[in-house]
């Protein structure tokens, strides 16, 4: 497997993200390849941990206006940046992703950090990550805050989904900062649309950016079966878990409905509708700060 890094001159620009940068390596369950894995570690190591999980084709960036109020009331965040994103290694080739390899390696990073007690905050491709580790380790994780995201297990693929999808297998260009721009309520500003862009300096950086649509389990996917295995654990889960979906998302518009009911966790719970678009923490962070509080503090 070819891993390309971007430089951390890259980052140097970016003046709204001052947290340190955290590193794990992991090994490939596949083949070997040790990759690495940079994570934002903010908080006392002894207090409960938030885990704030990203999705495509963001990168932990999109959790600066909630690391901080989330610290601050006493909690220990973790963010993650996933392979293929952010500040992490970066498998060259398009048939180095898969959804079971996503799994396996923030799994393979939870265990090499030992994190327990685990409020997962995720969003996007961050709940197709995130909910599959609570199912592969429900042991290490003590509520769910879901914002944007879900669990498909098969179907149809809303049309909104589909145009997205097309445009990331077709396209000749690839903006990741006007992409996020693009599924926000308010203007990001240059500044902020370069941050989303700095992580990818060349077109091979983008892999990762560019199949994670193809790679969502609709119709007969051969990953179905793992998400089907996946909701049986979801289906006993009666630990806290809160949804809090956007009101302009036209991608996961209605997803909560997927949720609430099924999932015994959510009973009872204040599940909330958030302002914004697809990727509300950059629209409404407070909303989600105070859903994920409501969470963390009851697990």
């Amino acid at each position: 497997m070819k891993v390309l890094r971007t430089p951390d001159a890259a980052f140097a620009g970016i003046g709204d993200f001052l947290f340190a940068p955290h590193y794990a390596e992991i090994a490939d369950t596949h083949d070997g390849t040790r990759l690495r894995v940079h994570y934002i570690d903010e908080g006392p190591r002894d207090a409960p941990v938030v885990l704030m999980m990203h999705g495509e084709p963001s990168w932990c960036y999109l959790y600066r206006h909630m690391i901080g109020p989330v610290v601050e009331a006493g909690f220990r965040v973790v963010a993650p940046d996933l392979i293929g994103f952010g500040r992490s290694d970066k498998p060259a080739a398009k048939s180095d992703y898969s959804y079971a390899r996503h799994v396996a390696w923030m799994r393979s990073w939870i265990e090499r950090l030992d994190l327990s007690g685990i409020t997962l905050a995720c969003q996007d491709w961050g709940s197709l990550v995130g909910l599959r580790l609570v199912a592969a380790m429900p042991e290490r994780f003590a509520g769910i805050v879901l914002a944007n995201g879900g669990l498909p297990e098969g179907g149809a693929a809303p049309r909104a989904f589909r145009i997205w999808r097309a445009f990331s297998r077709y396209s000749p260009v690839f903006p990741i900062g006007r992409i996020i721009n693009a599924g926000t309520k308010r203007r990001l500003s240059d500044a902020e649309i370069a941050a989303y862009d700095a992580p990818f300096p060349r077109r091979a950086h983008k892999a990762g950016a560019r199949i994670f649509p193809s790679l969502v389990p609709f119709g007969d996917d051969p990953a179905v079966p793992d998400q089907i295995e996946a909701w049986k654990v979801l289906d006993q889960w009666e630990k806290p878990f809160l949804c809090c979906f956007s009101d302009g998302d036209p991608v996961t518009r209605g997803g909560e409905t997927r949720f609430i009911g099924r999932v015994p966790g959510t009973a009872g719970q204040p599940h909330a509708t958030l302002h914004g678009g697809h990727f509300v923490q950059e629209d409404d962070p407070r909303g989600f700060v105070r859903c994920i509080l409501t969470v963390a503090r009851e697990s």
